[in-house]
């Protein structure tokens, strides 16, 4: 994630935080999670021009339940059973479409997110090095804490294949010579 697309992240957070406490305000009881992805749509599509960043709604209200929203840029909102975002998430999605399972326990849940974010890490240099996770659930917000030596190593069952080194040590013959 760019300087840009953080700084673009944080004050569009600002802005949804400032209006869900004005709304709760309002109608005397908490906003609900679809009118918070609601209102990231639409600062994400009045300000499409500008903004360069997608983010991820969820949470839990007393309507709906569990919910959560992706709103990728220009302000579309997609409801999905997850969502994925940041810089090591092109590396996830196969990962999640495969070890994703409807019903998951919340441990369950919890265990596929480390797995998923220790690969991201594994793959992407601007991943970072722990884990935090935060389940928000009927009985309030769960924070974590994942340090680096507690996450699955997975540099070790990656092999390098096909190197420049493999190819020239097994003497393939160039293609470009007759």
């Amino acid at each position: 994630m760019s300087l840009c697309q953080a700084a673009d992240s944080q004050i569009v957070s600002d802005y949804v935080r400032y209006f869900l406490h004005q709304h709760t305000i309002q109608l005397g009881q908490p906003s609900t999670v679809k009118v918070a992805a609601n209102l990231v749509r639409l600062l994400s599509y009045n300000n499409k021009n500008m903004l360069q960043t997608g983010l991820i709604i969820g949470g839990w209200d007393k309507y709906e339940g569990g919910k959560i929203y992706g709103i990728p840029l220009g302000g579309t909102i997609l409801e999905q059973p997850f969502a994925i975002g940041g810089s090591g998430s092109s590396y996830l999605y196969g990962f999640f479409d495969q070890a994703w399972k409807e019903g998951m326990t919340q441990e369950e849940a919890e265990q596929l997110v480390v797995k998923a974010v220790s690969l991201a890490i594994a793959r992407d240099g601007a991943s970072g090095g722990v884990v935090r996770t935060v389940t928000i659930n009927s009985e309030g917000v769960t924070r974590k804490f994942y340090p680096c030596d507690k996450l699955p190593l997975w540099h070790e069952e990656l092999e390098p294949q096909n190197s420049l080194l493999d190819i020239l040590s097994a003497g393939i013959p160039d293609p470009m010579v007759s």
